[in-house]
């Protein structure tokens, strides 16, 4: 079974790809749609063109707007500690770049420590 083609509203990607900001905005989310009308600052049109331009591109520019120029490339997305690449999937269009570089790990916990509960307050230290 072929994987069926992805649409926005439907549209295609190459379709979308055509789009101006405006047109692409009308396809999105409210919120998303507000933030594109409002216009992009200016860290943000710099992360567009270097996107656009094709280079190895790392931001800390979180409140991006995936728009479809993006879609096929790798960006690296700054979680607060490291930079973490971002493959940009047609299903991400509309989202923004920091809810696909988490910033919080996953804890993962073990057995309590000496001192943790009433039953260790009786063991020897020796």
């Amino acid at each position: 079974m072929a994987k069926k083609e992805f649409t926005l509203r439907g549209k295609t990607v190459a379709e979308l790809e055509e789009l101006s900001l405006k047109e692409f905005a009308e396809l999105i989310p409210s919120r998303s749609r507000r933030t594109l009308l409002r216009g992009l600052s200016d860290k943000q049109k710099d992360l567009l063109e270097k996107v656009k331009k094709g280079k190895n591109v790392e931001t800390h520019c979180r409140d991006m707007i995936i728009v479809p120029a993006m879609v096929g490339k790798t960006i690296n997305v700054h979680n607060g500690k490291a930079f973490l690449p971002v493959r940009v999937e047609p299903e991400m269009l509309g989202h923004y770049l920091g809810e696909f570089a988490l910033t919080r790990n996953r804890v993962g916990h073990t057995a309590p420590g000496v001192g943790a509960s009433r039953s260790s307050a009786h063991r020897s230290v020796k």
